[in-house]
Parts: C-alpha cells; structure tokens; sequence
C-alpha cells in the first residue's frame, strides 16, 4: 500500500504465463494491434501511435525527451517535485538548454505561470509530471496544449502514475506526448511503458528518423533531421517497428506485452469513469482514516493525486520502526518519501488492485495499532468508521 509498485492484477499474472511467441508472428502482431487500441481510450486519444516501450515507465520518458529533443534546444520543464527533477536530469544528458517554472513541493504550478515562462522562453518543448508520487499532487493540465501550440512548442507528459486511476485526456488537453506505466494504478508489473504520439510529434520524429545500417529497407526512408542519440529509445524505428512496416528494430518484451494487453482490459472492462471513482473513494477514505487518527495530511486537498496520499510522520515517532512494524506485523508496505520530505512524511498507496475498500481498512487498522506501539497516543478505533463513511460519501 505505497506509491508503487502495487500488488498485480490476478488476471494480468496469469496473462503473463503464456507461451512466447515469435515477434512477427501473426498471433503476436495481432496482439500488437490490440495493445494499440486499448491503449487510446486509456489515454483519452485517437492517436494512430499509440503503443508500448519495453522497459520501465522511466523508459518512455527518456524515449520521448531524446525523441523530441535535440542539444541545445530550449526546454521547459514544470517541476514540482522529485519527478519533475527526472525530467531535467535526463534532458542535461541530451545536452538542452533547460528552463523551469517551479512550485514549492506540495503546490503546483498555475497554468497562467506556465503562459508566462513559455513566453519568456520561446522554448521547444515544455514537459511536466501529472501526478508526482513524491510530493502526492497532481499538476492540472486542462489548456496546456492549446498554450504550447499557439506557441509553436510540444509538450511532453509524464503520466506513469495516475494512468487507468485518474483521468487522462490527451486529446482533450491538446498534448503531443504522453508516457505511462504498469506498475500503479493499472495494476501489472513495471517493465512495460505504455506510450501515445500526436500526429504532429510524430511529424517531428520521424524528421530525425535514421534506420540502423542492418536493417535498412528501400521503403524507410531516413529524415533530415540530426539522428535521435539512442537506438534503444528511438522512437521513430519503435514505432516504425509498431506500424505495419514491422522494422526488425527490437525483439517485443512479450510476457509484457502479454502484460500491458489484459492491464487495458481489466481497466476497460470495469469501465475507466467507474475505476477513477473507485480510486477517487480509496483517497478520500485513507485521508479520512488518517485525520480521524489525528496525523497531519500533507499538501493541498484540490490538487492531491486520489491514488497516493502523504501524512506527517508524528513528532518523536521512529518513522522507519512504524513502517518495520507494519511490514513485520501485517505484510503491509507504506511508502518513505525523497529529498526534502525524507523523513518527514509516509506515501500510503490506493490504486490498481489495491484501490478496495477493505485494503485502505485494514492500512488504517495495522496503522493505528503500529503507532501505539511507537507510544503516540491518538483516538482508537476512530480511523475506520470515519474511512467507511468518507468512501460512501458522495
């Protein structure tokens, strides 16, 4: 019950024991093609490139900013916590200009600032998180595209987190890249990063497209652009490989592929608007439980993520020895927290297959019972009923 990775869907395990099959065999690029298009309504999209990245959702992320960017362009990133950190630690890799439009950990940043350093920057592309499990708050998103078109830039979205639990709209909100995960609110494993490429980024992309000496074909034409500085993470061979040109670039993760296909399924299937309910009840329930038991919970109630909630480690509690005893005592993980938060706050987690009503009760109930443990006197039994009646609350 941390930030994730969170316990896999049953489903999704069992999917992930089928036999291999060949990458271009008929049954493999049939379910290629199936990925694709359950993947758009997860995305909010209608994205013909819409796929997945082998790897890690931290994958995706280094693909798109490679993909998008070249040295020296200038890059605008929204950063309001650990993962807006990433986003600038792998773009100096790539050898960009970075500028940024911060908020303090806990806040996000308003859209009008957004406009305003956009305009200052004249920048290329500007990237931001949605949810960022480090600081629990999820940054709005409604205009950005429309900002960033008007201003002849892209605009690059870290979805990892809040993907299949709360809404993303990437057509809607007019965003040209957008990169997911398993290993949270889908409920599968990490190793797959689902991905979605608007036509005009893909414009970009395949302007940079150089197909590897081994594999060239008369009917990939390279671009004119400066070669993309990764041939795992190109994504104009990766999609390339993904069309029906079927480019040889990579040999397909299938178990994760497998993988990734029934975490689409078992979210649509359950219907997207009843699943971001459900976890918009499991965060409303967990902060309930945690104020009725007295902690303090971190960050503000509007922007908060509904999936990951932060709470203030008490005055004079051992926070680790908590975290310890609920391992220890209940099999139950909580999440510690980075940089300037360390040590100060818990993330609980309650997402995927684990946003259910009797898992946030039994957190809360082993909780309560750990801090007694530590000598922090608070209101017993009061955690529970307050959760049941904040997750039926309308």
């Amino acid at each position: 019950m941390g930030p994730g990775p969170i316990n896999a869907h049953p489903r999704v395990l069992r999917a992930m024991s089928a036999d291999l099959l060949g990458q271009f065999d008929p049954e493999m690029t049939g379910f290629m093609n199936q990925v694709m298009a359950l993947y758009r309504p997860v995305f909010g999209t209608e994205n013909k490139w819409t796929m997945l990245v082998d790897g890690t959702a931290r994958s995706a992320i280094e693909a798109s900013l490679v993909s998008l960017v070249t040295p020296g362009d200038t890059v605008l990133v929204v950063n309001f916590g650990r993962f807006g950190l990433l986003l600038i630690e792998i773009l100096q890799r790539i050898g960009a200009k970075i500028e940024t439009v911060e908020a303090p950990w806990g806040e996000t940043v308003p859209m009008e600032a957004i406009a305003e350093a956009l305009a200052r920057t004249g920048a290329k592309v500007v990237a931001t998180v949605h949810g960022d499990t480090s600081t629990t708050m999820a940054q709005p998103l409604e205009g950005l595209g429309e900002l960033c078109r008007a201003a002849g830039a892209y605009s690059y979205v870290d979805a990892t987190a809040t993907i299949g639990g709360m809404e993303i709209a990437a057509d809607r909100w007019g965003v040209d890249v957008v990169t997911g995960g398993l290993q949270k609110c889908l409920g599968g494993p990490s190793g797959s990063a689902p991905i979605t490429i608007s036509d005009r980024a893909a414009e970009l992309i395949f302007s940079r497209r150089h197909v590897e000496k081994g594999i060239v074909r008369d009917d990939i034409a390279d671009g004119q652009g400066p070669r993309i500085g990764s041939n795992y993470f190109d994504l104009a061979m990766i999609m390339d490989y993904w069309s029906e040109k079927r480019l040889n670039h990579h040999t397909e993760a299938t178990s994760m592929l497998y993988a990734a296909r029934e975490c689409a399924r078992v979210a649509l299937g359950e219907g997207l608007q009843t699943r971001f309910t459900r976890h918009a009840e499991a965060g409303r329930a967990m902060t309930a439980g945690l104020r009725a038991m007295g902690l303090t919970v971190f960050g503000a109630d509007a922007t908060r993520m509904t999936n990951v909630t932060g709470v203030y480690i008490p005055d004079g509690v051992d926070g680790e020895a908590v975290r310890t005893a609920m391992r220890t005592q209940f099999e139950i993980e909580i999440g510690t927290a980075f940089g300037p938060l360390a040590g100060r706050i818990w993330r609980l987690g309650a997402m995927g297959y684990n946003a259910q009503k009797h898992k946030v009760l039994i957190t809360l109930g082993a909780l309560e019972v750990c801090l007694r443990m530590q000598g922090f006197a608070l209101p017993l039994g009061e955690a529970v009923p307050a959760a049941m009646q904040a997750w039926d609350a309308a």
